[in-house]
């Protein structure tokens, strides 16, 4: 791949992450619970980083799990840019993306993403 970033306005981007959220798999969206899809610009300064998982994984959630700010699944938007051709590229990054996040969210770890087709 390479080629020139994509440049694309911070709204366009977010229709397109809705769009990849459209993609992602009907169970697994219903199974997320006290998470939010935040974009940011980009990943933590020395983090090569398209997506982040921020909070607690259901696995390690205990008896005093409550009250607690909604965990955070991050989209970093200038890497994701970066490594894409146009927009079709755009949603299907962002869905592989959040996918990964959310299997991060339930325990599941990046071999068993491969074994269901979720590079």
């Amino acid at each position: 791949m390479g080629g020139v970033p994509v440049e694309m306005s911070r709204e366009r981007f977010e229709e397109l992450v809705g769009d990849a959220l459209d993609e992602v798999p009907e169970e697994l969206l219903a199974l997320m619970s006290n998470v939010v899809i935040l974009v940011e610009e980009d990943p933590p300064p020395g983090e090569d980083l398209l997506g982040l998982y921020e909070g607690h994984a259901l696995t390690e959630r205990g008896w005093d799990y409550a009250g607690v700010l909604p965990d955070r699944i991050l989209i970093y938007r200038n890497p994701i840019l970066r490594i894409c051709d146009g927009d079709e590229d755009v949603v299907d990054e962002v869905a592989v993306t959040v996918v990964h996040e959310i299997a991060h969210h339930f325990g599941i770890d990046d071999a068993r993403l491969h074994e269901l087709g979720w590079g």
